[in-house]
């Protein structure tokens, strides 16, 4: 139904009840009177066929009348005409989540085990983040990677299936070899501008930021005057117990992870700071971002419809009743004993 009521449909529910308006005039016409008792036609409901039965003037033509009133009434009842009320906003849980994902060299170390099977970093995220999506029905998501420099994939969406396609297709360096954290939060503040959702950046990264035009904590600083909260993810295993298993362990070179900086971050945005060593702490930590309470965001306007059938209908049968009542009750004859 049109939001502003308009047109037909707006009007009755049912429209084509309306054809039966007139149903009594085509039996008078068309059906063969019956012989007997003086009535034009007999019919099994006892309005209908006195509607289709002709009178003269007098109070015979009242009632027929009356009768014909009631008809088109009850027609207009069927018919169901329906109201538009006001328009209302209904309340909607709904945040503006974005992610970002690390795609820095170090990201392709396997230290990370998914069913028996060493994997490396990026791959290990890639199934969390894959299962993190399927709980977030009702959130516009989107997808930013970074490595030398930070790259927005997917754009604003509640197509969930579109950004963990574009997630599957990255490979470590797609971004640089190189971890610009600063720049990946700037951007995510550019993208999250505007509306009145709670806006949510969770930033995963193995790192330490070597690289982008921005410091972390001056992007985090930004990040909070822009009412974007920033929860980190710092992943990457300490190696011992892989070493041990004989898997392949971070070069010599390799720059730990600065925890320090990606609680810094999540400090001044309001966020919180998780450290996850393997993948099963890693599906940990977001399945307790997904349960962070959501606030209640205006929906879009609403226009309830309201049934105005109760009025024509309770006029029709009252004359209906009106109308048949001589008929059905005979009064005793004034004087008679």
């Amino acid at each position: 139904m049109p939001a502003d009521g308009s047109g037909l449909l707006a009007i009755f529910a049912w429209p084509w009840m309306l054809l039966a308006l007139p149903l009594p005039w085509l039996l008078r016409r068309w059906l063969p009177p019956s012989r007997g008792d003086g009535d034009a036609l007999r019919v099994p409901y006892t309005g209908l066929g006195a509607i289709a039965a002709p009178h003269a003037g007098g109070r015979g033509g009242r009632a027929s009348w009356m009768l014909w009133l009631a008809w088109a009434l009850l027609c207009v009842a069927a018919a169901r005409p329906q109201g538009v009320g006001p328009a209302e906003h209904p309340p909607q849980a709904a945040r503006d989540l974005m992610l970002a994902v690390d795609l820095s060299g170090s990201m392709s170390e396997e230290d990370m085990v998914i069913g028996r099977r060493a994997v490396d970093r990026l791959t290990a995220a890639k199934a969390v983040i894959a299962d993190f999506l399927e709980r977030r029905a009702g959130d516009r998501i989107g997808l930013i990677v970074f490595g030398q420099r930070a790259y927005a994939v997917t754009p604003m969406t509640r197509d969930r299936d579109s950004v963990r396609q574009q997630l599957d297709r990255t490979v470590v360096g797609l971004a640089g070899r190189e971890t610009a954290i600063g720049d990946a939060i700037a951007l995510a503040v550019r993208r999250l501008q505007g509306g009145e959702a709670e806006r949510v950046l969770v930033l995963l990264t193995d790192g330490v930021s070597n690289a982008g035009a921005l410091t972390p904590q001056k992007a985090a600083e930004l990040a909070r005057d822009a009412g974007l909260r920033v929860h980190t993810v710092a992943f990457g295993s300490d190696g011992d117990g892989l070493q041990a298993l004989g898997f392949r362990l971070p070069g010599a070179g390799e720059p730990a992870i600065d925890e320090a900086a990606l609680q810094a971050i999540a400090d001044t945005t309001g966020g919180r700071a998780f450290r996850a060593r393997d993948t099963e702490s890693l599906a940990g930590i977001y399945a307790e971002i997904d349960r962070l309470e959501p606030i209640e965001a205006p929906g879009p306007a609403l226009r309830a419809r309201v049934e105005r059938y109760p009025l024509p209908l309770a006029a029709g049968c009252v004359l209906l009743l009106l109308a048949l009542a001589p008929r059905t009750w005979r009064w005793p004859m004034r004087g008679a004993r």
